[in-house]
């Protein structure tokens, strides 16, 4: 009982050190290293229907009527503008090919649009679930006009054109959003009774979370451990997501706070789908910055756990 309750309260450090257990495994052990290879793409392929089964649970609590658009959503937007912009800018004017590079991995992980399953968190959190769902689409589209504006500034040989790159992110973005909302939707209106039974399964949506955590954990450390870079550049590029995490969650609070949900605000902001954003970097960037975003995914994850400790312990969250 000991160790379920453990795993109950840490639930998210402990799906990241399984996944990168379960990688280690596979990928270091010789014997196992055959079956890693052979069974790695079929676990990456079970991340889309894992993020769609995510969703569609969290979203069965979701009414209609409860989707508005708010001011600090706006505000939230123009802040992520603002700092990618400036991060694009410090990335070009930067002499130096291995202090851009960990630049540009900042702004990877600035630019990656809000979490599919940030709604998950901020509802442990105590957060506006349907709130957050607004930011979500919003935030999406943004970034699917951002990408072709800011990526041929840092890579001039990009070699993407605007229709070819919105087309490509928002398949790749909106519809993990769109269909498990118009799934749950209909959920509610016709099988009122599942609906419901999904609903009071409060940490369904929170568990299917955590094993796509342990898949992307396992994703984060391949591309960690098969890049080539000197020493100093892969310290910053795992160091710098550090900053940016407690830069972009603290943002998103301060914002929310204003304007009386500061959990809600700082899980839009600073809840990566850094997914995505390792997508976008590895097609569109130097593919080496990539590792920025990878370890984002341990930073923020972190920074959630130790909130939801806090929440969980004392009712509130201390940050």
């Amino acid at each position: 009982m000991g160790i379920i309750r453990f795993v109950k309260q840490w639930t998210l450090p402990c799906a990241m050190v399984f996944g990168a257990c379960v990688y280690l495994l596979f990928a270091e052990v010789p014997l196992l290293e055959p079956v890693g290879r052979t069974l790695g793409p079929y676990a990456l392929d079970t991340l889309p229907p894992l993020i769609f089964l995510t969703l569609y649970a969290t979203f069965c609590k979701i009414r209609l009527h409860d989707l508005r658009l708010h001011t600090w959503h706006v505000w939230l937007q123009v802040v992520r503008v603002a700092v990618a912009a400036l991060l694009v800018l410090a990335a070009k004017s930067t002499p130096g090919h291995d202090a851009s590079l960990v630049i540009e991995g900042a702004f990877a992980c600035v630019i990656c649009p809000t979490a599919s399953a940030a709604a998950v968190v901020t509802d442990k959190l105590g957060g506006d679930v349907a709130s957050m769902t607004v930011y979500t689409l919003i935030d999406n589209g943004v970034t699917a006009l951002l990408v072709p504006l800011f990526f041929p500034m840092l890579e001039r040989h990009a070699g993407f054109d605007f229709a070819a790159s919105f087309g490509a992110i928002l398949q790749r973005t909106m519809v993990l959003l769109v269909l498990p909302f118009i799934a749950a939707a209909a959920t509610r209106r016709w099988l009122p009774a599942a609906a419901k039974r999904i609903k009071e399964m409060k940490n369904l949506a929170f568990y299917l979370w955590a094993v796509n955590l342990s898949i992307v954990m396992g994703l984060t450390l391949h591309n960690i451990f098969t890049a080539s870079v000197p020493a100093a550049v892969m310290a910053g590029l795992v160091a710098v997501p550090i900053a940016v995490t407690l830069l972009l969650f603290g943002i998103g609070k301060a914002v929310g706070r204003r304007y009386g949900d500061s959990v809600t605000g700082g899980q839009a902001l600073g809840q990566k789908n850094t997914g995505v954003g390792i997508w976008l970097t590895m097609t569109y960037l130097n593919p080496v910055a990539a590792i920025a975003p990878c370890a984002y995914v341990v930073w923020q994850n972190t920074l959630n756990s130790w909130q939801l400790w806090c929440k969980d312990k004392y009712g509130k969250l201390k940050w």
